[in-house]
């Protein structure tokens, strides 16, 4: 049984419809209806068996499932190295936030010195989820202990006519004020987003729970 044999074996005609809802950008037709669990057991099966390569150079995939499959193995390879370069062939045929986002390489927790780098790289890509999995990346591991302020900066710099790029951008905004409040408040009162992404990510930090009732009053006060 080939890769695609086995992703429909585990189809549920249920959840592809809510798939199909879910990422509108994808057509109906390259989607299987898998749920995520089965997807990521599969991924991890394939990897034991040391049986992906195959699958990880047939490139471009068909398949909404595929795509993910290929997330999901990248995830979890242990190698840093063979991750990026993986990555580097994998990103500019992401064509949706859910692979986008779902891609969460475990390497990288220990390679944070160096990931910087490649993620100025991403972001500086002219494709729209290579552009946002660089700003995941930002918000996976750089809000926390490894956290700048000039990495701020380099993350407001962005611009983009891209729905899903913006989104990103308000939603790493939103989560650094969760995070890093009095370093990342300053990026709105001064106005120095875009201003779309400005507004999104009040509205999205007064959705937090992590945000308190008086920070999310004066958030409202900022509002453009």
């Amino acid at each position: 049984m080939n890769v695609s044999e086995k992703l429909f074996s585990m189809q549920d005609p249920k959840f592809k419809a809510f798939q199909t809802n879910l990422c509108p950008s994808i057509s109906s037709e390259n989607i299987i209806g898998v749920r995520t669990p089965p997807l990521r057991k599969f991924a991890k099966e394939l990897l034991k068996s040391n049986s992906y390569a195959d699958f990880l150079s047939d490139l471009p995939h068909r398949y909404f499932e595929e795509n993910q499959l290929h997330g999901f193995i990248i995830s979890e390879i242990k190698d840093y190295d063979t991750v990026l370069a993986e990555l580097e062939k994998f990103l500019p045929y992401i064509d949706n936030w859910a692979t986008c986002d779902q891609t969460r390489p475990k390497v990288f927790k220990s390679h944070r010195i160096d990931l910087i780098d490649e993620i100025n790289s991403w972001i500086s890509s002219d494709k729209t989820y290579t552009i946002r999995f660089g700003i995941g990346m930002m918000m996976e591991h750089y809000l926390d202990e490894d956290f700048k302020e000039e990495y701020l900066d380099i993350v407001a710099a962005i611009r983009s006519g891209e729905y899903y790029v913006n989104m990103m951008l308000a939603w790493y905004f939103a989560t650094a004020l969760a995070k890093q409040y009095s370093s990342a408040v300053i990026y709105l009162e001064e106005k120095r987003l875009d201003t779309w992404v400005h507004n999104k990510t009040i509205q999205k930090a007064r959705e937090s729970f992590r945000i308190s009732a008086e920070q999310k009053e004066y958030l409202k006060s900022l509002k453009r």
